[in-house]
This record gives structure tokens, C-alpha cells and sequence, in this order.
């Protein structure tokens, strides 16, 4: 028929679909490294106006995509090759998932009639991915890649955010006359055996064409977000009212559009109730808020008569609830009900459990007690202490590097988090200036997000200066992407602290078993390596300390004129963390 015709004479491709519906729901970054399965659709991305972004590793990718969708509000993409390409995503993705982050993996894979068949790069990649992903799809023909992409951006978004991943068959992406090329039989056997062959393939074929270009919708599916319910938020009204010390402990959820994160400010400093902030939440209330409590959580949480938890988690980072006071009253509220209830049946148990979104809930009783604050006296109390500690930690080495480049952040900074010891001691010194500003990787522990987070932090703050904080340890996972800062003009600030160690695992293991093995590294030359990356880097050691600002200075500067800089800053000892463990 004509149609069919159409077809067969069209140069359309599949790529072509995956790119109308990615333009249509606002998405401007594709993340990846190339490979032949999924070329067409990195083709096609870039005529339409999306920016293909290529990496190092598959999971830079990854890392940068998690980036974005958690600055932008919008779902981060990346698309990678079939098999290795894919596979080498694995933490990556399962990191994006443990830290609730919107993520659409694009993987390729091997023609439909080839899987199983031993074709190149062709693994079961669908079990692979199952447990990592809230929905994963396997495209089949291409009439399906509009309405399954569709499918698949409101999944990532809806509920719990979290990855999503579609694999492609390579015969789905190609223009129909290439296909028919590779599906052409060679050496067919004749007669009746050889009729069936070419029979069935050309049904397949047809079939995988079928209705193809037909005009489809692709604009984005609704987005379902759980809210708390009037009588919900009222029971906590009535909670709050009653508190003397009440606290509040804030996480990455509270972050999740739809609420802007101003708004949660506003709420938060209305209602006047000492925060400790955690993931995304870091630089929620500014610089410098009397609300904003860094110091001696668990001395706070002893005290509480009302503790709110935020879209924070009882697991490993609260000692599994161990450290909430049984005789508080405890608000949780956490879009995922498994986290909502983490460990209550062993260490803690809430007194209002709400399934539904943080920052939205907080704006409602924020509005529902106009009028009401938490008793002044609390949390300057509080304050009082984060200064008493912090005074006496001052002048630790080598926190004075943290402190000193603390001092003369931008205002605009943003701060990404990819280490152990030196990253840990980061947390409690560095400031971020507002919210979205402190990027971590969440409750996985990732070691690797650096080199991803900030090119993603970068494309999407352009005019925000952008610091990595590596440990020297897992700098080396991300170090060549300083190759990928300098080809695609996103000038970061890598600060790295070289104490020649994997000190986090040392300082227990050496005092308990005895041994430095696989602890001990060198003081490399990572400034040199920078360098050769198209880079700037830096070295600094003791001798330097009373020039270290001018250091800083001139880093920001280069780094202002489009050069990706690294300080190989050489830091000794500390017993800064004594005590904190690494399991």
C-alpha cells in the first residue's frame, strides 16, 4: 500500500521520535558516551536544540543527569551503548534511586531478532535494571517509542522521584531502509525452508514499521505528587502549638518541585523552629541563620520534646532512630512510605506518620500557625552551642583550608561533596549560601560523583561558580572528566585534599587490625595531570599557608575565564573526625 511505501522510502528514524518528546517536555541536556546503538538518537537530540554533552565514563553521564534534575526540576537524561555502556551505569543509577533523583537512562541493545542470539553487547539487560528503576521498558517497535518515553518521564517524577531506564533495540532507532538492509537474508536456504525465512522476516519487518510516523501527543502526562491530608496537617498544628523545644530535621525531599525552595525558607523561618539540614536541604536558610543549628545534633535531639522529620530517614545517618528521644513526639513525613517508616518497628516510633510531600506540607503549617513561633529561647540556645564548638575547632589543620576557602566563596557557589575524611570534615565547615547549593550523593555514599555532578551543576548554574571537594582518594575516579570541563567550556574548581591516604578506612583500621595495606597512596602530582587535560592546576603545602587566599583568589579568576582549575592542596593529620565510622 502507499503507506508502507511511505515507509520504506522515508529517511525518518527512530532517534527522531525520542527527541520530539524529550524537546516537548523542556529537557536540554543529553548526557553520554557514544556508542552505535543509540547513535541516531544523540543525532537527532542535537538538530532539535538539545545539547549532547559526552563524558569520560558511562557513569559521569549518569552522575551529571542526577545533577541536573536535581537543580532544574525537570527529569535528567542520559543515554549510553548496549552492554558495557550500560552496565558501567549500574551505581550510578542506583545511586540516582537511594537519592530519589528523576533520571531517564536511554540504554541500546541488540536488534529485536538478534537478542538472545549472541549478538554483540547483548545481555539480559532488563533484570539488570529492574530492581534499580521504578519502571524499565524494552521498545519493540518503533510505534511505541512516543508513548513509552511519555510514560516514562511522568514515572521518574511521580510518587517517590526516582531513575526510570528504556532500552532501545538498535533496529528501532534506524531509518526503515537500513533495517531492511541488515535484515536481508544471506546464503537463505532454497526451496520451502528458504520461503519462510524471508517470509517471517518480512513480516517482522513490517510489523516493527507499522503506524510509525503516525501523528502521536507528546506532551507530557500528568505528574502525581502525594499530599497530607487537612486533618493530617491540623493533628500537627495541634503538636507544634504544645512544643517547648521542638526541632525540625530537614532532607533532600524538601527540596522537590513543587514547592520552590523559597518558599520552604519562608515557612521554615515563620515558624522559628531550630533546623538541622541534611542533603539538598544544606543552605536552605542562608549563610548565617540563628534557625540553622551545624553542631551537636544528638545533644538537640535529647532535649526535643517535638522532633519533625522532613523527608529524613531513620537509617544509618540517625542511628536507625536510636538517637530520637522516646519521650518526643514525632512528626514524619516522607513521600515513600518504606522510608517513612524506616526502623519504627524496632528503635523509634512516629506519633503522626504522613505519607506525602515535605516542602508543601511545611508551607501549610507554616500558614496554619501565622502567628505562632517556637519560644526564642530555644534556639539561640542551640546557637549558642554550634559557636562554642566551632570556636574551639577553628584552628585544626588542615580545616584551615576549609575554612579559608569557605571565607571567600561566591555567594552564588555551589559546592559538590565526592570524598571520605577530608569531604566529612567539608560538611561541618563549609557553608552553602542558599538551597540546591550542596550536592552530595546521598545515602548510597557514592565515591565518583564529582566530575558528573558538577559539569550538571555547571550547565545548569552557568553564572555560579562550581566547587568540587575530592578527597585524593576519589579524585581518581573522576580526574579525566577535567577533559570533559575543558571540551564542552564548563570551568569547575576542584579542591582537592592530598593526605597521601584513604584515611576514613585508615584511622580505624590501623588501631584495630593493625595494618595500612590497600590505605596507603602517594602524594601525586593531580595538578600536573589537570594540566595536561587543558586544565589549570595548582599545588600548595605548608609553606604556602600564608598565601593560600591569594591561591583561592587567582583559581577563581582563572576559573572565571574559562579554565578549569585544580588545587592539589597537601594536608596533613587531624583528629577532626576521631570517632565518626566508615561502615
Amino acid at each position: 500500500c502507499y503507506y508502507f511505501h511511505f515507509i520504506r522510502q522515508s529517511p525518518r528514524h527512530g532517534g527522531e521520535s525520542v527527541a520530539e518528546v524529550l524537546r516537548a517536555h523542556g529537557i536540554k541536556f543529553v548526557f553520554t558516551l557514544v556508542g552505535g546503538h543509540i547513535s541516531p538518537i544523540l543525532v537527532a537530540c542535537e538538530k532539535l536544540g538539545i545539547r549532547i554533552v559526552d563524558t569520560r565514563h558511562e557513569a559521569t553521564a549518569v552522575f551529571a543527569a542526577d545533577a541536573v534534575a536535581r537543580l532544574s526540576g525537570t527529569v535528567g537524561v542520559a543515554a549510553v551503548t548496549a552492554g558495557p555502556g550500560l552496565t558501567n551505569t549500574v551505581t550510578a543509577v542506583k545511586n540516582a534511586q537511594m537519592a530519589e533523583s528523576p533520571l531517564l537512562l536511554i540504554g541500546g541493545a541488540a536488534a529485536t531478532l538478534l537478542q538472545g542470539r549472541g549478538a554483540l553487547q547483548d545481555i539480559d539487560q532488563m533484570s539488570l535494571f529492574k530492581p534499580l528503576c521504578k519502571f524499565c521498558a524494552s521498545v519493540r517497535t518503533v510505534r511505541e517509542i512516543v508513548p513509552t518515553v511519555r510514560k516514562a518521564l511522568a514515572v521518574a517524577q511521580s510518587g517517590t522521584p526516582g531513575p526510570v531506564f528504556i532500552e532501545f533495540p538498535i533496529d528501532t532507532l534506524y531509518p526503515y531502509h537500513v533495517v531492511e538492509k541488515e535484515f536481508a537474508p544471506k546464503n537463505t536456504p532454497k526451496g520451502l525452508m528458504g520461503k519462510i525465512i524471508a517470509w517471517y522476516l518480512r513480516n517482522h519487518l513490517s510489523n516493527l514499521f507499522a503506524g510509525a510516523w503516525e501523528t502521536r501527543d507528546l506532551s507530557p502526562l500528568p505528574v502525581h505528587i502525594p499530599h497530607a491530608t487537612e486533618d493530617e496537617v491540623q493533628r500537627c498544628v495541634e503538636l507544634v502549638s504544645r512544643a517547648k523545644k521542638p526541632v525540625i530535621l530537614l532532607g533532600s525531599q524538601a527540596t522537590l518541585p513543587p514547592t520552590p525552595a523559597d518558599d520552604v525558607r519562608k515557612a521554615l523561618e515563620s515558624l522559628g523552629i531550630p533546623c538541622f539540614l541534611g542533603g539538598m536541604s544544606r543552605g536552605m536558610l542562608g549563610k548565617n541563620s540563628p534557625l540553622h543549628i551545624r553542631q551537636n545534633r544528638r545533644d538537640a535531639l535529647k532535649d526535643a520534646d517535638l522532633v519533625l522529620l522532613a523527608g529524613t530517614v531513620c537509617d544509618f545517618r540517625l542511628s536507625y532512630g536510636r538517637v530520637l528521644n522516646r519521650r518526643s513526639k514525632i512528626i514524619a513525613v516522607n513521600r515513600d512510605r518504606s522510608q517513612l517508616l524506616k526502623n519504627s518497628d524496632m528503635f523509634w516510633k512516629p506519633t503522626v506518620a504522613i505519607q506525602g510531600d515535605a516542602g508543601s506540607f511545611l508551607v501549610r503549617l507554616s500558614k496554619a500557625l501565622k502567628g505562632h513561633r517556637c519560644p526564642e529561647e530555644w534556639p539561640r540556645s542551640l546557637k549558642e552551642g554550634d559557636a562554642v564548638k566551632e570556636k574551639t575547632e577553628r584552628h585544626l589543620n588542615p580545616l584551615s583550608v576549609l575554612h579559608r576557602v569557605d571565607e571567600l566563596l561566591a555567594e552564588d557557589s555551589i559546592i559538590v561533596a565526592d570524598g571520605g575524611d577530608f569531604v566529612g570534615s567539608a560538611a561541618y565547615i563549609m557553608r552553602p549560601r542558599g538551597p540546591l547549593r550542596w550536592l552530595d550523593p546521598g545515602a548510597f555514599g557514592t565515591l565518583g560523583v564529582g566530575g558528573g555532578f558538577a559539569l550538571g551543576a555547571k550547565l545548569c548554574r552557568p553564572e555560579s561558580e562550581v566547587w568540587i571537594v575530592y578527597g585524593d582518594g576519589s579524585l581518581g575516579y573522576s580526574v579525566a572528566e577535567f577533559d570533559t570541563f575543558t571540551r564542552h567550556k564548563t570551568p569547575v574548581i576542584a579542591l582537592v585534599g592530598n593526605d597521601a591516604c584513604w584515611s576514613q578506612i585508615s584511622r580505624e583500621q590501623v588501631p584495630m587490625l593493625g595494618s595500612n595495606v590497600a590505605c596507603g597512596l602517594a602524594f601525586t602530582d593531580y595538578h600536573i595531570v589537570a594540566d595536561g587535560y587543558g586544565g589549570k592546576g595548582y599545588l600548595t603545602g605548608r609553606e604556602d599557608e600564608s598565601q593560600l587566599d591569594d591561591i583561592i583568589k587567582k583559581a577563581q579568576k582563572e576559573c572565571r575565564e574559562g579554565k578549569a582549575v585544580l588545587l592539589n592542596v597537601l594536608i596533613g593529620k587531624t583528629n577532626f573526625r576521631e570517632g565518626s565510622i566508615s561502615v
